[in-house]
C-alpha cells in the first residue's frame, strides 16, 4: 500500500493490517512486512537484523560494534528483530556481523549456532517477518501503530523451500529494495550462480531472493527500476506476480502469461495491490476506487520518477 496523501501516514499500520490478515487463508505459514519510514541521514545506514534467540543481547552488540568500528550506533529492539542505525560503511558492518562470535550475545547454548540475519538495509526500509499467522506476526512487532509512506506485505504458503523465518517474504538484497512474489521461477538456480559470480550474497535457497538479487544487480549496474523490470521480463522464466518496494514507492509486474492473481486499486489518497480484491475492499474509499487487473508483461510504478 502506497499513500499519496501525507496526512494518512500516521494510519499506515492500522490501514494495512486488514489487508494482510485477509490473506491468511492464502498464506498461513509465515508473514512479513517492509515499512518505509523514519529516513536516516545521508551518511547513515539503517539495518533490519534478526536472530532466533528472544533474549539476544542487541544492546551489547551495538556497543561492541561502535567500539570496534569507531562509529555511532543506535539500537531499537522490536521482538526478535533489531533496527540498527550507524554512520559507518555498510560493507564494514556486514563483515563485522559475519565475523563475530554469537555465543557472547546469545542467552542460551542452543542459539549460538544461529547467525544474525541481515533482513534489510537502506535509509528508510524496515523489515519484520516471522513464521506463524499474519495476525500473530503483526501483533508481535506492534505493526498496527506504525506510521510511514508505504508498506509491502506478504503471507506465505511454502512450495519451493522450508517454512522458516529466513524463507519468509519480503526479501531485500539492496538498499531500500524489497520484493514479494506469488509464483515460482524455473531458472532461479542459473540466475543465482550468475549473480554469485557478480558478488551477490544469498542467505536462502528461495527463488524469490534470486528475483530480488537480480533487480539489485541491475540497479547497481546503472539501470532504472523500469529498465531492470523490463530486462527481468525477458530473463526471469516462470509464473509470477512481483510487488517491489523502493525508497520512494513501489512497482508491480506480472509475467507474460499472467496466470497468478493480482488486482490494483487507486484513489486520490492511496494505491493498493493484492492477490485478491477482498484484501482491499475495507480500505477507506475502496468503493469509489479505480480497480483493474494488471496486464501481462506490463510495468506499473508509483512514486518513482
Amino acid at each position: 500500500m502506497y499513500l499519496k496523501k501525507s496526512e494518512l501516514q500516521i494510519q499506515l499500520g492500522k490501514l494495512f493490517k486488514p489487508m494482510l490478515v485477509e490473506m491468511s487463508s492464502r498464506g498461513p505459514d509465515s508473514a512479513g512486512v517492509a515499512i518505509y519510514r523514519n529516513q536516516v541521514k545521508a551518511e547513515q545506514t539503517k539495518f533490519s537484523l534478526a536472530h532466533i534467540d528472544p533474549g539476544f543481547s542487541w544492546k551489547k552488540l551495538g556497543t561492541d560494534l561502535a567500539a570496534s568500528l569507531q562509529c555511532d550506533v543506535s539500537i531499537k529492539v522490536i521482538g526478535t528483530h533489531c533496527i540498527l542505525v550507524t554512520d559507518t560503511q555498510e560493507d564494514l558492518v556486514v563483515n563485522w556481523l559475519n565475523e563475530i562470535k554469537i555465543e557472547q550475545y546469545a542467552s542460551s547454548n542452543k542459539n549460538i549456532s544461529s547467525k544474525i540475519r541481515i533482513v534489510g538495509s537502506g535509509q528508510s526500509i524496515e523489515i519484520f517477518k516471522e513464521t506463524g499467522s499474519p495476525e500473530k506476526v503483526y501483533e508481535q512487532f506492534n505493526l498496527s501503530q506504525s506510521s510511514g509512506t508505504h508498506m509491502i506485505g506478504h503471507t506465505r504458503m511454502a512450495t519451493e523451500s522450508a517454512v522458516t523465518t529466513a524463507g519468509s517474504h519480503p526479501f531485500a538484497t539492496g538498499a531500500d529494495l524489497c520484493l514479494v512474489h506469488n509464483g515460482s521461477l524455473s531458472n532461479h538456480n542459473i540466475i543465482r550462480r550468475n549473480l554469485e559470480r557478480e558478488g551477490i550474497r544469498f542467505q536462502t535457497e528461495n527463488d524469490t531472493e534470486v528475483a530480488g538479487a537480480y533487480l539489485t544487480w541491475k540497479l547497481r549496474s546503472g539501470s532504472t527500476l523500469r529498465q531492470a523490470l523490463e530486462d527481468g521480463i525477458r530473463e526471469l522464466d516462470g509464473f509470477y506476480t512481483f510487488c517491489i518496494g523502493t525508497k520512494d514507492g513501489f512497482a508491480v509486474v506480472r509475467d507474460p502469461i499472467a496466470c497468478k492473481h493480482a488486482v490494483l486499486a487507486e484513489t486520490d489518497k492511496w494505491v493498493a495491490m493484492a492477490t485478491e480484491f477482498r484484501a482491499i475492499a475495507n480500505l477507506p474509499g475502496a468503493e469509489n476506487a479505480e480497480i483493474w487487473e494488471p496486464e501481462p508483461s506490463t510495468i506499473y510504478i508509483w512514486g518513482e520518477e
